[in-house]
């Protein structure tokens, strides 16, 4: 949720013409990310790991947009290594919870 927090926060810095384009793709592919989470905790393990899989999907997606979003100068090159360092982590820590209800 941190991350989707950070997401909508620089999104709000991004030119108007973006509202509709990268910021909104961003800002959805963040909400997806707990949103898949929380919505497959209360199913069994096989419909977990898929939520999780859904999860982890968006926050690849959300990275690259990220990536964009510096390649446009809409962001600092400090706030993108922080903000893709945090989607790493989560990366990890969702692979990891995959890898242990796969198995």
């Amino acid at each position: 949720m941190e991350i989707t927090f950070d997401i909508h926060s620089i999104c709000l810095e991004f030119p108007k013409f973006e509202n509709y384009g990268l910021a909104s793709q961003m800002n959805r592919a963040a909400v997806s990310i707990p949103s898949n989470i929380a919505e497959g905790s209360n199913r069994g393990d096989q419909h977990f790991v898929h939520f999780l899989n859904i999860s982890l999907g968006s926050s690849f997606e959300l990275q690259t947009q990220l990536l964009i979003a510096n390649q446009k100068k809409y962001l600092t090159e400090e706030k993108t290594i922080e903000i893709e360092n945090k989607i790493i982590e989560l990366q990890k820590m969702i692979s990891g919870l995959i890898t242990k209800l796969s198995s």
